[in-house]
């Protein structure tokens, strides 16, 4: 029994007067320039008994409706399960969104749709590609280029994880897998009108170049909490995470031990369920009479200590994001609590229970586990410890999207990650109980894949 694969990739850069999101509250940041394109890429294994699909989409998030368009479009095509198709995304911030987040860039319905036909039609004629292949895994440490930016000295998930798949004969790569965990903003920072893959963009590139013919694809890990190193959004320094990231896949790729690995591709699809906590009456209505009474006052002064206190990681930024401007920063601020409270009037009534998809596939002997939330990588530590599997890799951002899961530290902080971000996603918070549900189901569906 052989192995197949294959992989293709499509273009999905936004047509002109879509917004990029993720930079600021109504900035209305519709692209200027493509500095480089986006694109969806697909990869199609088979053991000879079961399929499965990874779809890497160069967006910013996708939603539940996306991902459910997306994958009945496959499995049309294809007769593939649902259930063993993956979807996960770079999230650079210099790309849309489908589905988004409340006031961090508008959705455009048309784009939205024909990056989903496009995602489809690369997964399809990757399963129409299929040829004998080896699969080959290898992982890498690659510390020191991001750090924990919700805590000093907090930990991160330096692990860069690689799957390459070769050609039968040759064992000539046909395409590369990397899966590392840093929040894909330094470009951002430099070029925030332009189009950009990021630094996941950048590998994809360096990893392509030292192998040519090769496909590469940027699996987005544990980052919900890790940035790269401020220091590289100089200018003369934006390269540097991705020079040091494909040296230390060549490196890792060069140095494996050829060895067979086994024919074996599963897939397995579970639902958690994440417990919450509901808003408090006081709660909405607090930011509600802020924000009303600053509008009608015209008063921007103290913002940073009362509304802007979870709103923004970097309260300084955000003005300079509004051009300089602190009224229409304070005021767009004040919009988004009027927006977020209207959309909370049925609270009391609401379920407090989060239900959410995780993912499992395997191709050979890499273990791909996803889920729809920017997952904390003190979570992502603790399910490596105890899966028991070397070759692991974290799809976060996939199949859908519920906002940051923030570890106990943070809910407790009442930080950006756990008091703000449920109020773009149009949920409730997350309680200290909710990570480790997750982390429990994800090791579930890592154990169902693990199985012979």
């Amino acid at each position: 029994m052989v192995l197949q694969a294959g992989v293709a990739r499509r273009e999905i850069t936004p047509f002109w007067g879509v917004e990029l999101t993720g930079w600021g509250y109504y900035i209305e940041r519709r692209w200027q320039r493509i500095h480089d394109p986006l694109f969806a890429t697909a990869l199609v294994a088979n053991d000879g008994e079961q399929t499965a699909v990874l779809l890497t989409l160069d967006l910013m998030l996708i939603d539940e409706a996306f991902t459910r368009r997306t994958r009945e479009l496959i499995a049309a095509a294809t007769g593939i399960p649902p259930y063993a198709i993956m979807l996960t995304c770079s999230h650079s911030h210099n790309a849309p969104a489908a589905g988004g987040l409340r006031g961090v860039g508008e959705c455009d319905p048309f784009y939205e749709e024909w990056a989903s036909k496009q995602a489809a039609t690369a997964a399809i004629l990757a399963w129409q590609q299929q040829r004998p292949v080896r699969a080959r895994s290898s992982s890498i440490d690659v510390p020191h280029i991001s750090f924990n930016r919700t805590r000093p000295n907090g930990g991160v998930d330096s692990k860069l994880s690689l799957l390459s798949i070769g050609d039968y004969e040759t064992e000539l790569p046909l395409a590369i897998v990397a899966n590392y965990g840093a929040h894909p903003t330094v470009t951002t920072e430099l070029r925030p009108w332009d189009v950009s893959r990021d630094v996941p963009g950048m590998v994809c590139d360096g990893l392509e170049a030292a192998y040519p013919g090769a496909v590469a694809m940027y699996v987005q890990g544990a980052c919900g909490d890790v940035n790269f190193l401020r220091e590289y959004t100089d200018p003369q320094r934006y390269h540097e995470p991705e020079e040091l990231l494909v040296q230390a896949a060549t490196d890792a790729l060069g140095t494996y031990e050829k060895r067979e690995e086994p024919v074996i591709v599963r897939s397995a699809q579970i639902t958690a369920k994440l417990p919450t906590r509901r808003w408090t009456s006081e709660e909405i209505h607090a930011d509600r009479r802020e924000a009303q009474r600053r509008l009608v006052e015209d008063d921007i002064s103290g913002w940073r200590e009362t509304i802007g206190r979870s709103m923004t990681n970097r309260p300084d930024d955000m003005v300079r994001r509004h051009g300089g401007d602190e009224r229409k920063a304070v005021r767009a601020m004040c919009r988004f609590h009027l927006e977020w409270t209207d959309q909370m009037q049925d609270f009391e009534i609401r379920e407090e229970i989060l239900r959410t998809e995780v993912q499992a596939i395997r191709i050979a002997n890499t273990i791909l586990v996803a889920n729809s939330s920017e997952f904390f990588s003190p979570f992502a530590l603790g399910i490596r410890r105890d899966a028991g599997h070397e070759n692991l890799m974290f799809a976060c951002y996939a199949n859908g999207r519920i906002g940051y899961l923030p570890d106990a530290h943070d809910i407790a902080a009442k930080s950006y990650a756990g008091y703000q971000s449920p109020k773009y996603c149009n949920q409730f918070p997350f309680t200290k109980d909710s990570g480790s549900a997750m982390c429990d189901a994800m090791l579930e569906v890592i154990r169902a894949v693990k199985l012979p």
